[in-house]
């Protein structure tokens, strides 16, 4: 097995931001070479995620609609409580989405759907550099 790496940086304003991450994704694909495999895409951190979505305002407007009303950011939660922090909620809907997506690499191209992108969600409170760290196994 040979696997092919590279790492996406980006800055984001936190608060439930979702950003369109799959041209980051693909261009590491790319430069890998590989024509069958699976991409691993991880954030790093633990009030963020990756997923996919059909990434266009509606639907990043509901997605982040039901996320506040999952997990609201103005509870008495205990992580707050402890640590006299106000990010709870952002652990908690992270720790809901998962850090990381896997995707099939079919004829050197992530196999999504037509209207399927790779998302980051950043859910932290304040404004927060990330990394993922992306790697294609072959």
């Amino acid at each position: 097995m040979t696997v092919h790496g590279g790492l996406l940086r980006l800055e984001t304003p936190g608060n439930g931001d979702i950003v369109d991450i799959t041209p980051g994704v693909e261009s590491v694909l790319a430069t890998s070479g590989v024509d069958r495999g699976v991409l691993i895409a991880f954030a790093t951190g633990s009030t963020v995620a990756i997923t996919t979505m059909e990434y266009e305002p509606g639907g990043v407007h509901d997605l982040q609609a039901l996320l506040d009303r999952l997990v609201p950011a103005g509870e008495q939660y205990e992580h707050n409580r402890r640590n006299h922090d106000t990010n709870a909620h952002a652990h908690l809907r992270a720790a809901v989405i998962g850090p990381s997506e896997t995707i099939p690499v079919v004829d050197g191209q992530l196999a999504l759907g037509t209207w399927q992108q790779v998302v980051l969600i950043d859910f932290d409170d304040r404004p927060r550099r990330r990394s993922v760290t992306v790697q294609v196994l072959s």
